[in-house]
């Protein structure tokens, strides 16, 4: 597993199940692309919400572009897609260019706190 600390981190279909289905800690994935212009401005908000919510959530970043049919398995079709995870189960899933980062943040707290 990657050293966390309050940063996101690069997953990807090799790295998924030892950073997201074996983690101790809830995981939230963010699943983006390079053309989608909705990911790229919620990507520095996201990093905000790593290091406020460090030793209690890990988040990690998926680049669709780079394995799109480990994507399909996962139902990811559209952009951006948020999936979270705990003990190693999906918990709840967000998908839309109408998301804000209070969505995101909610949800967060949601997986933390049940």
């Amino acid at each position: 597993m990657t050293k966390y600390e309050g940063k996101t981190i690069e997953v990807n279909s090799e790295t998924f199940e030892s950073e997201v289905i074996n983690s101790p800690l809830p995981v939230v994935v963010d699943f983006w692309g390079p053309q989608c212009g909705p990911c790229l401005g919620l990507m520095p908000l996201v990093e905000e919400l790593a290091q406020r919510y460090a030793g209690q959530v890990k988040i990690v970043k998926f680049d669709t572009s780079k394995n799109r049919r480990f994507c399909i398995g996962l139902k990811v079709m559209s952009l951006p897609t948020f999936l979270f995870f705990k003990e190693g189960k999906e918990v709840e899933r967000l998908i839309g260019n109408d998301l804000n980062i209070g969505k995101i943040e909610a949800s967060l707290r949601k997986v933390i706190q049940n």
